[in-house]
């Protein structure tokens, strides 16, 4: 399913792939993709493709500064991309390359901090999540738990989600999470 949904995907997107991947190109200086090292299946590390959003300059290239409101390292269309979650969509890539699923806890930056902590201190079992191949939607997500990880309750609900997840997984939870995320998105979304 995730191979024939992300090509689907991906045949349908084109023209919108296209223009984003021109309007960061006449927008800052840069490459259009921006690669990161995050956590993978069996805590293997792989390469996520994302829209770069950021100015080359000063971006952190770890993933672990988080974005703040007002980020003077999001470019214009940076903040338009990342609040609609576009900026995810190179993801299905990583997908089609099997790194990655539609759906399952998404995958976080190496040395990624929850409260500025780091996860794997503050939440107990955190890498129990990556018994499963990460996803470019998680339930997690499906509930609103999105945008920074300020917060130290907000940080264990995702993993806590995550966990649940990865415990209950099946076909139909896997549908509701995609056309929740879908319906999400088309409201307005919650990203950041």
């Amino acid at each position: 399913m995730d191979v024939a949904v992300s090509i689907m995907a991906l045949i349908a997107l084109f023209p919108l792939l296209l223009a984003v991947a021109i309007m960061i190109r006449l927008d800052s200086p840069g490459p259009v993709l921006f690669t990161q090292v995050r956590w993978g299946k069996d805590c293997r590390k792989i390469k996520v493709y994302k829209f770069r959003s950021m100015r080359i300059d000063n971006c952190d290239v770890t993933g672990v500064l988080q974005t703040k409101v007002n980020d003077p390292r999001i470019t214009r269309i940076g903040a338009i991309i990342r609040r609609t979650n576009i900026d995810e969509l190179p993801q299905l890539l990583n997908v089609l390359k099997g790194d990655m699923s539609l759906v399952g806890p998404r995958c976080h930056a190496i040395g990624m901090l929850a409260a500025g902590i780091p996860y794997e201190d503050l939440v107990p079992h955190y890498h129990r999540r990556h018994l499963v191949k990460p996803g470019m939607t998680g339930l997690a997500q499906m509930r609103g738990l999105r945008g920074p990880t300020d917060r130290a309750a907000k940080a264990r609900a995702r993993i806590a989600c995550d966990l649940y997840y990865i415990d209950n997984f099946n076909l139909r939870l896997d549908l509701k999470i995609m056309v929740l995320t879908v319906w999400n998105e088309l409201r307005g979304g919650n990203g950041f």
